[in-house]
């Protein structure tokens, strides 16, 4: 049997990594500014990750959600004070994808509508209602294209308000900060203004924080740069730090019911050791500080760039935007300097998602090395 080919491969073989280095069967070390699409939060192999992960394996890996599992009500509890986040309720499934899929059932439970907004350049995940909401035609299969959602443009309140108030929008879904997109933000008065109109059309807010969660933006969630209170908030990638895991987060007004939402390997034990490894390293280790701090650094010495014509994003997500598609640049930075760096929908812009453990020493390497890589 061979594999099914979806995915354009980089020669390259990593088989061990520890911090921002990647090993590969060569023995060559790499830079890693991209953490495996965000994913990497709190440093390849980080020590208390593996032991967290190592001593559950060794009493419990798996077990059903039809039994107790103190370990979800420990991460509940941490990442509602980490967070602050206390009056929401989590509910704990398996990816990003995943946890929009679930963001999106619920708020068509609780209206009882089914159209959905979401915005030009978004990506939600690959399945069902979430693919539909991305905006990507050719990853949209017919079955997707049968979902009934809008595509607006960020900061257009009066088509939005239009949209809402014809009654049948069961949720708007936006990404603080886009990822996959171009890493394009809306403005503070947007985020308020989508908040009110909202709440006036019976229609939930949800913050997809897939990949702008647990830190990464300098805050915890990236909706807290503006202020607003979304009604469910997902979450994935970071939270694990490689462990699948994802999860939504579910304000206490709305109320659960048995049968409502369910998974097999959501919350398991494995998956919540990982995940409360890493809110115990990004608190003690002040990481969502330093993602903050690093990325302020980040942009000042982008500066010194005469051909960035752009740095977007907050803390460690990051985006450098160019006059020209930077596919042969990140092939050059791979193959010549030894780091990884990531894409987007926007050819032109080069995407920043280190883990959140970086130094500024860590940031003047990058530079030097995207400065003997530019005419």
């Amino acid at each position: 049997m061979k594999l099914f080919d979806v995915y354009p491969l980089y020669d390259v073989t990593p088989v061990s990594a520890k911090g921002i280095i990647v090993i590969d069967d060569k023995g060559q070390e790499y830079l890693d500014f991209y953490g495996g699409h965000a994913v990497i939060s709190i440093g390849h192999s980080h020590p208390h990750y593996i032991k967290r992960i190592s001593d559950q394996l060794n009493k419990i890996g798996f077990y059903s959600n039809a039994v107790q599992n103190p370990l979800q009500k420990e991460l509940a509890t941490k990442l509602g004070t980490l967070s602050g986040c206390e009056n929401y309720n989590l509910f704990l499934c398996n990816s990003g994808a995943e946890a929009n899929e679930n963001a999106l059932k619920m708020a068509s439970f609780v209206t009882g509508k089914s159209r959905v907004i979401a915005f030009k350049n978004s990506f939600h995940g690959r399945t069902s209602a979430a693919v539909a909401a991305t905006d990507n035609a050719t990853i949209n299969a017919p079955i997707n294209k049968q979902q009934a959602v809008t595509f607006l443009d960020f900061n257009d309140i009066n088509n939005l308000q239009k949209e809402l108030e014809k009654g049948d929008v069961c949720a708007v879904i936006i990404e603080p900060i886009q990822g996959v997109g171009g890493l394009d933000e809306p403005t503070k008065d947007f985020f308020k203004e989508t908040e009110t109109l909202c709440k006036q059309n019976n229609t939930l807010l949800i913050a997809d924080e897939v990949q702008s969660g647990f830190g990464r933006s300098g805050k915890f969630f990236a909706f807290q740069h503006h202020n607003i209170l979304p009604d469910i908030i997902s979450v994935a990638k970071g939270m694990g730090n490689g462990f699948p895991i994802g999860g939504i987060l579910i304000h206490e007004d709305i109320k659960a019911s048995y049968g409502l939402l369910g998974t097999t390997f959501g919350g398991n034990h494995l998956a919540c050791a990982a995940s409360l490894a890493v809110l115990e390293v990004l608190e003690k280790e002040n990481l969502i500080e330093n993602a903050a701090k690093i990325g302020a650094y980040f942009k000042e010495k982008a500066k010194e760039i005469p051909q960035v014509k752009k740095v977007k994003g907050q803390g460690l997500m990051l985006g450098l935007e160019f006059d020209f598609e930077v596919a042969e640049l990140r092939k050059k930075l791979i193959y010549d300097q030894h780091l990884f760096t990531g894409g987007a929908k926007n050819k032109k812009l080069l995407r920043i998602l280190p883990a959140l453990n970086i130094t500024e020493k860590h940031i003047d390497i990058f530079f030097n090395a995207l400065k003997a890589q530019l005419p």
